[in-house]
């Protein structure tokens, strides 16, 4: 991914949080919006973006307030610093869309470099994928805690009732992490069986947690974020 789009993939992350920083920490809001659509597997973001500049500009307040509501359905706090954001073609669509609007971009083939750039997000039906976030208010101990734990995407897991663990591919795009530090953001893939995908619609337990020596915590993925992100999968 290009640099500049991941920088604002940040930027419109960093939005999201605080419009959406009045939900429910574990990803269990229970409030289900009909309007909203179920991502399939076979979604890409929309081509041309999905709307023009003036589209979204008359629609982006109303567009905002249901992504809010679609992305705390799909956001999973591990602890108190970490949080993942399971992406899918709705997400990614307001990424673009927010892209377009912050650089002014009107040419077809800009538009296809955002759309060639944030569709690899989106998951393809075996997959979960997210944006893991690392989040520390006070920027002198984020500092800290980011030395600290180097490596805490690799001690990311997922597991699906008594199924092996899963754990994810991360940063496919570049590495985040240098010898003194890891980075505050991170993009996963988890890559999931057969057997999985069936035990998840059969409404197995889905677990989620962090092994890492300076960060520990496992927690169970809600009913109402286990059924969104269901709809992720094939079959």
């Amino acid at each position: 991914m290009r640099k500049t789009t991941v920088l604002g993939l940040i930027l419109v992350l960093a939005l999201a949080l605080l419009a959406a920083c009045g939900g429910d920490d574990d990803g269990a809001s229970s409030s289900s919006s009909s309007s909203q659509p179920a991502a399939s597997s076979s979604q890409k973001a929309p081509s041309g973006g999905g709307m023009t500049l003036e589209q979204y500009a008359n629609d982006r307040e109303d567009f905002r307030a249901r992504i809010m509501a679609h992305k705390n359905k799909r956001r999973v706090a591990i602890g108190p610093n970490v949080t993942l954001y399971f992406e899918d073609a709705l997400t990614m669509q307001y990424q673009i869309q927010e892209m377009l609007r912050l650089e002014r971009i009107f040419e077809a083939e800009k538009i296809q470099e955002e759309l060639d750039a944030y569709n690899p997000l989106i998951p393809d039906g075996s997959n979960l994928k997210a944006t893991m976030m690392v989040e520390f208010p006070d920027i002198e101990e984020r500092r800290a805690e980011l030395q600290r734990l180097i490596g805490i995407e690799t001690a990311l897991w997922l597991a699906v009732g008594d199924l092996s663990r899963v754990t994810p591919i991360a940063n496919e795009d570049l590495d985040r992490e240098t010898a003194d530090k890891t980075s505050a953001v991170h993009f996963v893939r988890f890559e999931l069986t057969e057997q999985m995908i069936s035990a998840l619609r059969a409404s197995e337990k889905l677990l989620i947690g962090i092994d890492h020596p300076a960060y520990g915590y496992a927690m169970q993925v809600s009913t109402s974020t286990q059924a969104a992100l269901v709809r992720d999968l094939k079959g």
